[in-house]
């Protein structure tokens, strides 16, 4: 994994986002959604495997409801440390705008809990372009597969709710507060 396409695209020195460093969980991986104002809001969808976050935009948000297979655009990997990262991204640097944790917490596969385990079948469910797992978030539970869409262009992805307890019809981006420090988007626009 590298981190090389991630510090290419930030200047450290006007942005407070945290600088490249490969780094791991010490027990169970993590996962974080960030909500994003840069050009277009967005949300990102980051979850940890083999030092890093692997991400991805997604335009109309994360949804519970099993109908709504949301498109999702994989971008560069992100440090671990970016997920705690809320604030400001200045003017005139890559995705400039402000940050949100909307969500975070772990996650783990159905039929294992042992993390290497984990991590070596996602690398190759990565692979395939077909991941499933289960979320165990503030706002986002239950399972969840990722399955990468075969067209032009070779990110796009779908991010879709598996039929499940945790399955909804309710807007889970209604829940519009940071989990780490309770602000709104715009709160913090503000």
């Amino acid at each position: 994994m590298s981190l090389n396409k991630y510090n290419q695209k930030r200047n450290f020195n006007s942005t407070a986002e945290p600088e490249g460093e490969i780094k791991k969980s010490s027990t169970e991986l993590i996962f974080v959604v960030q909500k994003h104002a840069a050009s277009h809001l967005h949300y990102d969808f980051r979850l940890e495997l083999d030092g890093v976050l692997k991400s991805w935009a997604i335009p109309k948000g994360p949804s519970m409801n099993p109908a709504d297979k949301r498109l999702a655009i994989m971008v560069e990997d992100h440090p671990y440390d970016y997920k705690d990262f809320e604030g400001t991204i200045p003017e005139g640097n890559y995705g400039a705008g402000n940050v949100i944790v909307w969500d975070n917490g772990t996650y783990a596969l159905a039929d294992t809990d042992d993390v290497e385990d984990i991590e070596n079948k996602l690398k190759s469910d990565l692979q395939e372009g077909h991941l499933g797992f289960i979320l165990n978030g503030k706002k986002l539970k239950g399972e969840f597969a990722l399955v990468k869409l075969k067209i032009k262009q070779k990110n796009a992805w779908l991010l879709i709710k598996k039929k499940d307890q945790y399955a909804s019809d309710d807007d889970v981006l209604q829940q519009d507060k940071s989990v780490i420090s309770n602000v709104t988007l715009e709160s913090l626009e503000k």
